[in-house]
C-alpha cells in the first residue's frame, strides 16, 4: 500500500548525507494548503542555550502556493453603485 500524505501534515528523516553545517540535519516533505512540499530542518542552539529547529520549505515540482502567487490588481469601473 503506497503512503498517501494527509494536508497539513509531514515527516522528517535523519539526513546521512550532511557533510557541513550548511547541510540540513533532517530533511522531509509535507503538505499544506494542498501542495506538496520539501522540508529541511536545522538544529540550533539559542543565545540561552535552548536547542531548537530551523524549518525551510521549497515547493515540489515548481508548485507554487497561493502566498506566492502576484496579487491581482482591482480596477475601480466608472460606474459608482451608490
Amino acid at each position: 500500500m503506497a503512503y498517501e500524505q494527509k494536508d497539513n501534515s509531514g515527516a522528517l528523516f535523519v539526513n546521512d548525507k550532511r557533510e557541513t553545517d550548511k547541510h540540513p540535519n533532517a530533511k522531509g516533505s509535507a503538505m499544506i494548503g494542498g501542495v506538496e512540499y520539501w522540508v529541511s530542518a536545522w538544529t540550533n542552539t539559542s543565545s540561552k542555550g535552548t536547542k531548537y529547529q530551523s524549518l525551510s520549505f521549497q515547493p515540489k515540482d515548481g508548485a507554487t502556493s497561493n502566498a506566492q502567487k502576484p496579487a491581482k490588481d482591482f480596477e475601480f469601473g466608472d460606474a459608482v453603485p451608490f
